[in-house]
């Protein structure tokens, strides 16, 4: 559709690199501008990301449109009316805090980074935030909902099949996944360590050091357990049924949740947003909870192999992938190029029908479990084909359908809505 550059927060604080370009205007877009250090910081970021140079010829040009066409779009969506709530930007920009919080440690890292307070970044935000919103509102209002008929994909299948090349090989994968589960006297064990450190804390102990000397939750330990601002929807249930009860500065009891358990202490409240630190001590489960799940998966497999069930049947009964469970374990169709190595490595030598052996499956920094996986289908490597290939052949004709609409659209745009490039 155009050159995707890609504005997060983190590419919009940029006010360091501007001032120490002399700037100056490149382009006029009804009410508003585009500055020589934005196009100038824009490339340097799109170039960063794509390791390539900069200076490439042609490259400003195209980000350069890129960046009008952007401005074009936002003129019509303030024509049109389109309406952000003030709800809508600050959940956006809870997000981007939240990702950048992730990248960074802490959101005391993120303030030294800008050289600004939080609520100063998020100030800075608000406007371009809105805008970026309205401008993916109006797109998708226009061709979010744009399809091919099948008559189209016919047709854009004779007209480029030549061109598609080889599609490769392809598989369709379903797994079965179980966390070790530590027995009771093991899970005591940890509670008891989190007990003391809360009895450390309650006697006058700093939370913050405590945090940094004993959490195991490597995003936020470092920041002495700081979690910065959230809202509902981002912990997992059980800590943000404590969370949210508590007053400011309120210290809670030790909270249990699927990763372990928990100190939290409220630090401010902010509309439907709070403010939290914790303290976490991960459960870890022993060798033989480890054995116990592996004999459970290979008894399971056994089953299924037997003819005594489906494996999706089995998946809806005893997954532990809440995610995939529902659907029977199935985790998609995918290019063989586009799995990672665990998957690889545990579909490589299956052929169609099959399920691997136990296999472990580590999801985080420290957090694993086993997962046994069903290769349902194996499509080897093949020219384009209608049949085999018509959702994908579907998806490139609808993106080509929109491709030549939205540049229709941007025409008839810059027809309408003023706009000009000063250099």
């Amino acid at each position: 559709m155009k050159i995707k550059i890609i504005v997060t927060f983190l590419f919009l604080i940029n006010l360091s690199f501007a001032q120490q370009v002399l700037d100056k205007i490149v382009a006029v877009v009804d009410n508003e501008i585009i500055l020589q250090s934005e196009l100038d910081f824009q490339a340097i970021m799109f170039a960063s990301q794509r390791q390539i140079d900069p200076n490439t010829p042609g490259l400003k040009q195209q980000i350069l449109n890129s960046l009008i066409e952007e401005k074009l779009i936002y003129a019509q969506a303030e024509l049109d009316s389109i309406i952000v709530t003030e709800d809508e930007i600050d959940q956006r920009i809870d997000y981007q805090i939240k990702v950048l919080t992730q990248q960074l440690g802490s959101v005391a890292n993120i303030e030294k980074q800008y050289g600004m307070s939080i609520d100063r970044i998020r100030r800075e935000l608000r406007d371009d935030v809105k805008k970026n919103v309205m401008v993916q509102r109006l797109q998708e209002k226009n061709f979010g909902n744009l399809t091919v008929t099948y008559p189209e994909l016919e047709e854009f299948f004779n007209t480029y099949k030549d061109s598609l090349g080889m599609i490769p090989e392809k598989v369709t994968i379903y797994h079965i996944f179980q966390n070790p589960k530590a027995s009771e006297r093991i899970k005591k064990t940890f509670k008891e360590r989190a007990l003391a450190i809360l009895d450390s804390i309650k006697a006058g102990a700093d939370f913050s050091e405590l945090a940094k000397k004993y959490s195991e939750d490597p995003g936020s330990a470092s920041a002495g357990g700081d979690l910065g601002f959230v809202k509902k929807g981002v912990f997992y249930p059980e800590f943000e049924s404590v969370a949210f009860r508590l007053k400011e500065g309120e210290l809670s009891e030790v909270v249990e949740t699927p990763v372990g358990y928990h100190i939290i202490q409220l630090l401010e409240r902010r509309g439907e947003s709070i403010h939290t630190r914790h303290i976490l001590i991960k459960v870890k489960a022993d060798e033989n909870a480890d054995l116990q799940t592996i004999e459970f998966l290979t008894a399971v497999r056994d089953s299924i192999s037997k003819g005594f069930g489906s494996f999706e049947d089995y998946a809806k009964k005893y997954s532990e992938d809440k995610e995939t469970a529902v659907f029977g374990g199935e985790l998609g169709t995918f290019y063989r190029n586009q799995l990672d190595k665990p998957l690889l490595d545990a579909i490589g030598k299956l052929k169609q029908g099959e399920i691997s052996f136990p296999r472990r499956l580590e999801y985080a920094p420290g957090t694993y479990g086993y997962h046994i996986v069903y290769l349902k289908f194996r499509v080897p490597e093949h020219k384009a084909s209608m049949e085999l290939d018509f959702d994908e052949l579907k998806r490139l004709a609808t993106e080509y359908k929109r491709q030549r609409e939205y540049q229709k659209w941007i025409s008839e745009l810059k027809q309408k809505i003023y706009w000009e490039v000063r250099i």
